[in-house]
């Protein structure tokens, strides 16, 4: 049995460090002096209130509002702690990642992104815990996997034979709302790969919940994620044929 493989610490915020960007010092200190007053209890360490990287990340996400940032890095900070992020694991997320309806691929796409690969058909809704569990575990594992001077990922969600059983607003919804609150600027593109026309629908009730995320949204085909977005090398085994 391969070893269980635990999350570590990711170069989450390593495009920070590889540009001229300057640090806004003083807005950093005052969000880790905001935190540590009125968030005392909060984790410290990374990914914890006094994560400068982080606090950084979540200032220029909220356009260096320090108020703004101290709340949604609350929520973040607080939530990572709660779900547990940190225990995440491949033996935790295993049952359901042996379903294959979700995995990382091995390779980055052609703008050198990494790559999550969702197969609709093969989810059935029913244990959602297991599912987000699934789901921050790729994130994180995806984010770990970014080159030096990268910040966003791919998602690709192969709707070739989704059925209506296989619908679950709820967890589309975690999904968008986890990089929102908790993954902020880390969603490149979602491509939704031939959707049939039962699909329809379903979109029309979750394009709304997107907000401005459903901008980032692009209906193709199977053929164009193979030519567009892989080499002849590195696309996915699915979209070969």
């Amino acid at each position: 049995m391969a070893q269980c493989l635990r999350l570590r610490p990711l170069p989450y915020f390593n495009s920070l460090s590889s540009t001229n960007y300057q640090k806004p010092t003083k807005l950093v200190a005052e969000v880790k002096k905001k935190l540590e007053k009125d968030h005392n209890s909060l984790p410290v360490g990374k990914f914890g209130r006094d994560d400068e990287d982080m606090i950084l990340w979540f200032l220029k996400d909220r356009k260096y509002s320090v108020q703004d940032a101290v709340s949604k890095l609350t929520k973040a900070i607080r939530w990572r702690e709660e779900f547990g992020v940190s225990d995440l694991s491949d033996e935790s997320v295993r049952r359901v990642a042996e379903t294959g309806k979700a995995y990382l691929h091995d390779y980055l796409d052609v703008d050198e992104r990494p790559v999550l690969i969702v197969d609709a058909s093969k989810h059935f809704p029913g244990e959602p815990h297991e599912d987000e569990k699934l789901c921050v575990f790729l994130i994180e594992k995806a984010l770990r996997k970014l080159p030096d001077g990268k910040h966003k990922i791919l998602v690709i969600i192969d709707l070739r034979a989704f059925r209506t059983q296989n619908a679950d607003i709820k967890f589309v919804t975690f999904v968008f709302d986890a990089f929102y609150c908790y993954y902020p600027r880390r969603l490149g593109q979602v491509l939704f790969v031939d959707a049939p026309f039962i699909f329809k629908p379903l979109w029309e009730l979750i394009k709304p919940l997107l907000k401005s995320y459903a901008s980032l949204v692009r209906f193709c085909s199977a053929k164009a994620v193979k030519e567009e977005y892989f080499t002849a090398d590195t696309v996915p085994a699915s979209f070969r044929e």
